[in-house]
């Protein structure tokens, strides 16, 4: 006897036949037919990714697009509409659904639809279409540029070039249409488009400044476009910013007024653009008062349960970032407490998880008492516990937190963040699939690390050394320079039983190969960490001279070809921490200071002597100091050296250095060589 089917069996099956005959209706030659089947299709798909998805491969989207094509061929308005709504459903915050769109080859004859019915009217033609009565032609237009608003709302889209004269010339008709979601299309074109600072000049000479500036008098949804479109065309552009403030002197008041909006969208964008044209031009928006407002402005927005609630704890990042005084502005503001007041709320969404980390992170990079608040209301335990969080963004903005909460010395001293409940989470993430992750890990290890009074012994035990030593040989230089940066600070005041499990971890070769790696940066951290290394007792000079000299003949070999003040101020301070030891040791720095005179070439620490570097200047110096110290058995040979070389008369010509640490180092070397009676007079 046959088993009969269950519901739920049954139910699929229905629900695959249904689907199927409505793909079926979507190729229909019968426009009623056509037009009712793309109706559906659209109400089912609408906010539901299940459905978009299920539609998606039954292939949908081709049908849809093969449907908008012929409806467009016979200018049959109501199919028009219909297609172009089922394609910006599909687009709508779904990404595979916006590849699909494009893929299908729907996205020319949408842009034709803006056109309806007589495209000859841009310079961009792409079918020609019969004239049909100019009630419908809005909403054929209306519906093309909706659809196309969704797919320029993806990273998907295509990047439009406004560099070609054609495509400004549409941009600007898109503008200055009647239509608002027409304009709106032109804005979201500008914000996903406009990358470069050549781009935001072509836009600003074409006059889009000054045609956005008009739309911030327009509907609630023109001010919002406009003001996302203002934020993008000035950031980072110096020039923009102040065409943008002199060119009008309404517009500025304009934005101001717009952060007093009843709508909260609407006052978060205002807050925005102010932010994004005071960091790009700190001489607009000084005032005391709108500094206020925009810090108690965002921090009314966090509490918006939406999407502008996630974004507020970005802008205040963004506001706040490299600036003391308004970090304090926030503290007083009581922004520490308010922050931890919504980390404490359960289910958070991960993009609202991560804004709020990421302003803390930034109110605890600069003030301690930013940190110190931080601290009495254990917020600690709950960044601690972001670690762990499922998305990737999130376990990134909980390191960057930990690293700047943990710029205090005050509790590095104290053992603050030397603990398992910290240390073991982060050492986890350096392994993190996700690089972004590693290189936040890596920020936060590099603070922790540097530990002044408690045994480095936590960190050791739990695999955190051979994770950086592995990380310092990855392909990804960004990598390397961030695990050079935690051994760098690992190896700074260790003891020497430390300093040795590092370099026999690290070994000779891998050292000497990294103060050679092609990146400049990493250089310059490679050699930072032998300056640590060699720094204190003789027994941490030596390491230097292992393998037969390998680091100390590389540290030279990049000393005499680098053209980089930085890596010259790290090798120099190598090189003077080395002389600073017994004979072998001094007069090994010496050979590498004359090498290339003995090759006939001028030697590189006369071209340091000579930098304009103050800093450099000043290394420089201290090695000739280290070099002649006058109770040294052979200091008075080296010094006839240093004189041959033109080294002596160099420094003598230093002797009134505009900066004064170079200044008393060169007195100091002086007297050195006057004691020593050769080579000073």
């Amino acid at each position: 006897m046959p088993t009969p089917a269950s519901p739920s069996a049954s139910a699929s099956s229905s629900h695959r036949r249904a689907s199927s005959d409505l793909m079926v209706r979507i190729g229909s030659a019968d426009s009623e037919i056509k037009l009712r089947a793309l109706r559906e299709l659209k109400n089912q798909i609408i906010g539901n990714r299940t459905k978009k998805l299920f539609f998606l491969k039954l292939g949908a989207v081709p049908a849809v697009s093969c449907a908008l094509a012929e409806a467009q061929a016979q200018a049959q308005a109501d199919l028009l509409v219909q297609s172009a709504a089922a394609l910006g459903s599909f687009a709508c915050g779904f990404d595979a659904g916006v590849r699909a769109v494009l893929d299908s080859g729907a996205f020319a004859n949408l842009v034709a639809l803006l056109s309806f019915p007589d495209n000859k009217s841009f310079k961009t033609v792409f079918c020609a279409l019969v004239s049909v009565p100019s009630d419908k032609n809005a909403v054929v237009v209306d519906a093309g540029a909706r659809s196309l608003r969704m797919i320029y709302q993806s990273k998907r889209a295509p990047k439009y070039d406004f560099l070609q004269e054609k495509n400004m010339e549409f941009l600007l008709s898109l503008l200055n249409s009647e239509n608002e979601t027409v304009t709106g299309l032109g804005a979201s074109i500008i914000i996903h488009s406009c990358e470069t600072v050549v781009e935001q000049k072509a836009l600003c000479h074409a006059g889009v400044l000054k045609k956005l500036t008009s739309l911030l008098e327009g509907s609630p949804s023109q001010k919002d476009a406009s003001l996302e479109s203002l934020a993008t065309i000035i950031k980072k552009n110096p020039e923009a910013a102040s065409k943008f403030v002199s060119e009008s002197r309404r517009a500025l008041s304009s934005v101001i007024d717009l952060s007093k909006d009843r709508n909260p969208r609407t006052r978060l964008l205002a807050c925005m653009c102010l932010i994004v044209i005071r960091n790009t031009s700190p001489c607009h928006l000084q005032d005391i008062g709108i500094k206020t407002k925009l810090v108690y402005l965002l921090l009314e927005l966090l509490d918006d349960p939406g999407q502008v609630g996630e974004e507020a704890s970005f802008a205040f990042s963004s506001l706040l970032a490299q600036k003391e005084d308004l970090q304090k502005l926030a503290f007083e503001a009581n922004a520490i407490d308010k922050l931890h007041n919504h980390l404490q709320k359960h289910l958070l969404q991960p993009r609202r998880y991560q804004g709020i980390l990421l302003a803390l992170a930034e109110l605890c990079s600069k003030l301690e008492s930013c940190r110190s608040r931080f601290l009495f209301l254990e917020v600690l335990k709950l960044v601690t516990d972001a670690l762990t969080h499922e998305v990737a963004d999130v376990r990134t903005a909980a390191c960057i937190c930990l690293r700047s909460v943990s710029r205090s010395i005050k509790n590095l001293s104290a053992g603050r963040f030397m603990k398992e409940m910290i240390v073991i989470p982060l050492v986890q993430l350096l392994h993190d699939p996700s690089t972004s992750v590693q290189v936040a890990a890596l920020g936060a290890v590099s603070n922790i690390v540097v530990d002044f009074t408690t045994a480095k012994s936590t960190f050791l035990q739990c695999g955190g050394l051979k994770l950086l030593v592995q990380l310092s040989k990855s392909m990804d230089p960004i990598l390397r320079l961030n695990a050079l940066w935690g051994l760098r600070n690992l190896m700074f005041l260790a003891d020497n039983t430390c300093k040795e499990g590092i370099f026999l971890e690290l070994t000779a070769p891998s050292l000497s190969s990294l103060i050679c790696d092609p990146e400049p940066f990493v250089q310059e951290q490679a050699l930072a960490l032998v300056r640590n290394l060699v720094d204190g007792c003789l027994e941490s000079i030596e390491y230097v001279f292992a393998e037969d000299g390998i680091i100390l003949d590389a540290i030279g070999r990049q000393l005499q070809s680098t053209s980089k003040a930085e890596i010259g101020i790290q090798g120099m301070y190598v090189l003077s921490n080395i002389a600073s030891g017994n004979e072998f040791h001094k007069e090994a720095v010496m050979h590498q200071l004359l090498l290339q005179v003995n090759n006939g070439t001028q030697a590189f620490i006369l071209k340091f002597l000579q930098s304009n570097d103050s800093q450099l200047r000043t290394a420089a110096i201290w090695t000739i100091i280290n070099l002649t110290f006058p109770s040294s058995p052979g200091a008075s040979s080296r010094v006839v050296k240093l004189r041959n070389a033109g080294i002596v008369s160099q420094i003598k010509t230093m002797v009134n250095d505009p900066c004064v640490d170079v200044k008393l180092r060169v007195r100091t070397a002086l007297g050195q060589f006057m004691t020593i009676g050769d080579g000073s007079t």
